[in-house]
């Protein structure tokens, strides 16, 4: 019985640590090992898992999945929800497959947290790949607020002004703000690609009816207590990337050319920092880029590494 009570509490144990991440491998071990870093803060990786991950895997990659403690498929209630705690998670995969440096491919917020920990561990990270992945915090938000604006004042829609400027009252530094200017570009569009072509109609239509889709677990209250957690708010990462790539870590960046969320003067600069050999914008593609246009996704990186 003292034998079991141990097991147990060794057991609570992990789970309290975060041990009991959700993560799966696809490819061959000998392969360059990738990590993908999904967005949130409330995101998973199912949509990447369901449609890419093989894929890029048959492309020559190791790739690696995960979903961040107390994120998506890794339940743990006692989660804090900090860039720190994001950090372990990362360090704990690589022990536990042996890996000395991996590639990051980073989606929208995950870009953020990819960055951070490149800057802390850059003896853990060969590259990293800033997908459609969010650098410049409240210049996102803004232009999503005056874009929006914009398109409200040409259509006259009182209703819409006065929501945009009860937000624009909001703390910046609070996830209601945030969730607010999200839920904004989604009203408006910002992360639909303009032209949805049969393949991507597809890709979305058997991810929906898969057991991935059945998985697309959200935790609601990761923003509120990340916000509430974190002390690093509204991070502008360009110059952490300009560091980064001093220190010899390759840096690439794709985005999709209708991702709404992006100024083109964010996408300028951030193809500045990454240069012309290492950024692409594809063309109908909006900010799921890799299920909008899958096939110009894998062909960049594959590109890029072979």
């Amino acid at each position: 019985m003292k034998r079991l009570l141990l097991i147990f509490i060794f057991t609570i144990s992990l789970f309290a640590s975060g041990q009991n991440l959700y993560i799966k491998t696809y490819g061959n071990t000998k392969d360059k090992a990738l990590i993908f870093i999904h967005g949130g803060p409330s995101g998973n990786s199912t949509l990447f898992e369901a449609t890419t991950a093989q894929k890029l895997a048959d492309k020559g990659f190791y790739v690696i999945v995960y979903d961040r403690r107390g994120e998506g498929r890794s339940t743990d209630l006692n989660a804090k929800f900090t860039y720190e705690e994001a950090f372990q998670d990362l360090n704990s995969i690589l022990k536990k497959y042996h890996l000395q440096q991996v590639t990051l491919l980073a989606h929208s917020f995950g870009g953020l947290v990819a960055t951070l920990y490149t800057a802390k561990y850059p003896k853990n990270v060969s590259s990293l790949i800033l997908a459609g992945a969010l650098f410049s915090q409240q210049e996102t938000y803004d232009h999503i607020l005056n874009s929006v604006t914009k398109i409200a004042k040409d259509k006259s829609d009182s209703d819409q002004l006065n929501k945009i400027s009860a937000i624009e009252k909001l703390n910046k530094n609070s996830a209601e703000y945030r969730k607010a200017c999200f839920d904004l570009a989604g009203e408006n569009g910002y992360f639909k690609m303009p032209n949805p072509t049969e393949a991507s109609k597809k890709l979305y239509s058997n991810y929906e009816t898969s057991d991935f889709y059945k998985n697309n677990i959200r935790n609601k209250n990761a923003p509120l207590l990340f916000y509430q957690n974190e002390k690093q708010n509204n991070i502008d990462s360009r110059p952490l990337l300009k560091k980064i790539k001093a220190k010899g870590i390759s840096i690439y960046a794709i985005y999709g050319k209708d991702d709404g969320v992006f100024s083109n003067a964010q996408i300028s600069s951030i193809k500045s920092i990454s240069g012309e050999n290492h950024f692409a914008l594809i063309e109908n593609c909006s900010h799921y880029l890799f299920v909008d246009q899958q096939n110009q996704f894998l062909s960049q990186i594959e590109k890029w590494y072979k």
